[in-house]
């Protein structure tokens, strides 16, 4: 018997992703907007905290199971920053290419290039779980000023792997979730639902 599950979000790709990873357990995975519920506040400081408010909005609004992430760029020279604002980095409306600007010229003055892209997985089987189940993933790498590759999002063709003298933009999908922040918090997650 399969059990619906709400995720936090309308990312198509996500979908699939966690979708892929979680039907052997039983779950059949449903976009929140599905069931229009629009997308949740993210006032925190703490990526935790945020995916936190979005697994309960989902749950709230649909009486659901809920899934959400939230995850984002840490530059060790900018304390941390962009961090849980890595999607409105440089203000509204969201937009990568103006992100990657301004973490670039922020960047310059520093010579540590240092990154760390983290995730924050969080499973409520209600919307008041007292007890949610967290997991969380983090992949290191350093920031380039010039951009490579196509493929991915966001920080993707910025994000250098030194082990692998690529950026993430250049990774193919699958070597990505093999190795990324957000399919390592999601293996996890599945170890800990078992």
């Amino acid at each position: 018997m399969t059990q619906r599950l709400i995720l936090a979000s309308n990312n198509a790709g996500k979908l699939k992703e966690f979708g892929d990873i979680l039907a052997p357990l039983g779950f059949t995975l449903h976009a929140q907007g599905e069931f229009d519920v629009p997308e949740a506040e993210e006032p925190f400081a703490t990526f935790v905290e945020n995916a936190l408010e979005k697994a309960r909005h989902a749950s709230r609004l649909t009486g659901l199971p809920a899934l959400a992430d939230d995850s984002g760029v840490c530059v060790n020279a900018l304390g941390g920053a962009p961090g849980v604002w890595s999607a409105r980095f440089a203000g509204e409306p969201k937009s990568d290419a103006r992100n990657n600007q301004k973490l670039i010229a922020d960047l310059e003055a520093h010579a540590d290039k240092s990154a760390y892209y983290y995730c924050v997985l969080v499973y409520v089987r209600h919307a008041d779980d007292p007890q949610p189940v967290i997991a969380d993933g983090r992949w290191n790498g350093e920031i380039v000023a010039e951009a490579r590759g196509t493929g991915g999002f966001g920080y993707d063709p910025h994000f250098f792997i030194p082990s692998l003298g690529k950026c993430t933009a250049e990774l193919t999908p699958l070597e990505k979730n093999a190795l990324s922040h957000r399919g390592q918090a999601l293996r996890a997650l599945v170890e800990k639902l078992k």
